[in-house]
């Protein structure tokens, strides 16, 4: 059996299916994350990479070394035919699927389940909880961007009593940052510390308490200014409400709304600071993409964030409290702003970035490997 981290075949299994694509290479734009873990194996020293992706109509495309083959509904045969070492499914949410797949290959082949979700097993319909169940012996590992994500899908039985989690994050980017003044002038981002928020504005991201946090923040950091930058707009009555009713706010928060996303790396290279009052994250690729960019984040404490930041950059504070919030913005802005950047960038190098996943993901492809041979 092969287990040297240079000589693996990888093959990864996307179930999810997008009517809205037609094309392929509209897929493939879209699906970053998927062609991002792909080429991070390869440049881990994977021997092959590649996926199977379920699909309206049958093609295959080869980039970057990578084949992706696109059938609409015989998956598991297709994989089997990639004659891979290890099989790599994305998400807990296709337990009957990987069943099947797992009948469709030889015994050596083994089959890890990453999470993608941080509804958790309780979001799921009771029918699809008891295929969960069922169906988990098919599986020898299972990733979660933190630990403390697999303990409730361990608790509802989708993972046996003895079966292996292993800690890895979901994605990174390719996101680098760009020269400041630069960035200053394509988004107009000043301030003194500028602060930036990315994210949808819903009950989840919590921007009112973020606004509270601002406001307090502001009589330590009168210069202060928040740009928030958001897509989803659920709460954006409240927030702008909230904004008016302060004429501190109305001078200093800046509603920028939707932004392309090729003009966020401008928008974190002009920031100091990075903000968001998540309750849960499955991972948090806002975060992701200030930290590529070197911004130091005042984020909660949640497993995704603690993992992310690695409890040595930026400031993280309970969810829901605007104080905490306020006393890690202005604890942030009082810190030496080139070294704070500089730790963040060299800490989203070793520990956050695409080489470090794929790095990750080798060894704990062949740590399952080896357990599944010597069983």
């Amino acid at each position: 059996m092969k287990t040297g981290r240079d000589s693996l075949s990888v093959v990864q299994v996307n179930y999810a299916f997008d009517n809205s694509l037609s094309d392929p290479d509209a897929l493939l734009a879209r699906y970053t994350t998927l062609t991002g873990w792909s080429r991070a194996l390869l440049h881990a020293g994977a021997e092959r990479s590649a996926v199977v992706q379920r699909f309206h109509r049958a093609a295959r495309i080869v980039r970057d070394r990578i084949e992706y083959v696109f059938v609409e509904r015989a998956l598991a045969s297709a994989t089997a035919a990639l004659s891979a070492d290890v099989v790599h499914v994305n998400g807990l949410g296709f337990g009957a699927q990987t069943w099947r797949l797992r009948r469709s290959l030889p015994p050596s082949v083994a089959i890890v389940v990453q999470n993608h979700s941080d509804t958790g097993p309780m979001g799921r319909a009771p029918v699809a909880r008891l295929i969960g169940k069922a169906t988990r012996a098919a599986v020898d590992a299972f990733l979660f961007a933190a630990d403390e994500h697999a303990d409730r899908w361990r608790r509802a039985g989708f993972i046996g009593p003895r079966q292996r989690t292993y800690q890895v994050m979901e994605a990174s980017t390719g996101l680098a940052p760009m020269p400041r003044a630069d960035a200053k002038a394509v988004t107009g981002v000043d301030g003194s510390p500028a602060i930036l928020w990315v994210g949808r504005l819903n009950a989840n991201k919590d921007p009112l308490t973020i606004l509270d946090a601002f406001e307090r923040a502001l009589t330590t950091l009168p210069g202060a200014t928040l740009t928030m930058v958001y897509g989803a707009s659920d709460l954006l009555g409240d927030v702008r409400a909230r904004i008016e009713r302060n004429a501190t706010l109305r001078e200093r928060v800046r509603l920028a709304g939707a932004v392309p996303h090729d003009r966020i790396a401008a928008y974190c290279s002009a920031a100091d600071l990075f903000v968001l009052g998540s309750h849960h994250e499955g991972s948090g690729y806002a975060l992701i993409e200030a930290l590529a960019c070197g911004l130091p984040p005042a984020v909660t404490d949640i497993p995704s964030f603690r993992v992310l930041t690695g409890g040595g950059v930026g400031a993280l504070w309970q969810p829901g409290d605007a104080g905490g919030c306020a006393r890690a913005i202005v604890a942030l802005a009082q810190r030496d702003p080139g070294a704070e950047r500089s730790a963040v960038r060299q800490h989203f190098e070793r520990h956050v970035s695409w080489d470090a996943i794929g790095q990750r993901a080798l060894a704990i492809y062949g740590a399952v490997l080896d357990a599944r041979g010597s069983s």
